[in-house]
C-alpha cells in the first residue's frame, strides 16, 4: 500500500473557502480518477497556528503503478486548479510513503 500524502499550510483568510472547495470539490476529482482506494484528510494540531491552519491529505493507493499513473496522467492539472484558486495562500508540499505494517489496537 502507497501513501501518497500532501501537506498544506492554508492563510486563515481563505481557510473556510479553501476547506469547502476541498471538499465539495478538489479531492472528489482527485478520488474520481479511480487511482486511489481512500483518502484521509487531517488538521496537524499546533499549539500556535496564528499564521494559518496546516492540514494533511494522504490518499491511499494500492501500489506504485497506479502512483506513477496519476501523476502522469492527472496530477500537473488538478495541482493547476488548485494554484490557480489560491495562489501563495496555501503552501503545499507532497510526499509518497510504502506502508510496511499495520495494525489495530486488540
Amino acid at each position: 500500500m502507497i501513501l501518497y500524502n500532501v501537506t498544506l499550510k492554508v492563510d486563515p483568510q481563505i481557510d473556510a473557502d479553501w476547506m469547502a472547495w476541498m471538499r465539495s470539490i478538489h479531492i472528489r476529482d482527485v478520488m474520481m480518477t479511480g487511482l486511489f482506494s481512500g483518502y484521509r484528510m487531517s488538521r496537524i494540531l499546533h499549539l500556535d497556528d496564528s499564521d494559518g491552519n496546516t492540514y494533511t491529505i494522504q490518499y491511499e493507493l494500492e501500489n506504485r503503478k497506479k502512483l506513477e499513473a496519476y501523476q502522469s496522467q492527472f496530477a500537473k492539472s488538478l495541482q493547476k486548479d488548485h494554484a490557480d484558486r489560491y495562489g501563495d495562500k496555501v503552501l503545499a508540499f507532497r510526499s509518497v510513503m510504502e506502508i510496511l505494517d499495520e495494525g489495530k489496537a486488540p
